[in-house]
């Protein structure tokens, strides 16, 4: 079941300098707050994960994080029925396993790309089992290597 309401802002909402709007498609964890971090490295609030039933700030980036998972596939498909006219969303999938996304995921992601503003991948990140939160995870050269990559994935649209 998605915990996450989907709502753009009011009318007559002040704009905010949040870029990135994080929903967390399979809970909150490691995976999610260094993905937020990733695409705010300096911490300057550009990207943020959104609690439940919180609305989409206008002109931030709504961005759906999810693992590699047929189940996570599933919930993309589901918040994407409810989606109606906000802005396409993009798909961050964080690898939950040093192999490829199953092939189910895979397909149904696929078929859904043109409800998508884009799909981002992560790689698996062993070092995320091990780390007491985002901060330290980025110390570890791979974690920043997968951060630049993520950020040049989703910039270069």
């Amino acid at each position: 079941m998605v915990t996450q309401a989907v709502v753009s802002t009011p009318q007559g909402s002040a704009e905010v300098g949040l870029r990135y709007a994080l929903i967390p498609l399979h809970g909150y964890g490691i995976a999610v707050a260094t993905v937020a971090r990733m695409l705010d490295p300096e911490g300057a609030g550009r990207a943020r994960v959104l609690g439940a039933g919180e609305y989409i700030p206008y002109g931030a980036q709504p961005v759906l994080v999810a693992d590699t998972t047929v189940w996570a596939a599933l919930r993309v498909e589901e918040m994407l029925r409810g989606w109606g006219p906000l802005p396409k969303p993009w798909v961050v999938l964080v690898a939950d396993a040093p192999a490829a996304p199953a092939p189910g995921a895979r397909y149904r992601l696929r078929a859904l790309e043109g409800r998508l503003a884009g799909t981002a991948s992560v790689p698996y990140l062993p070092v995320l089992r091990a780390v007491e939160g985002p901060e330290e995870a980025l110390e570890h050269k791979d974690v920043r290597a997968a951060a630049q990559a993520l950020r040049r994935q989703m910039e270069r649209k």
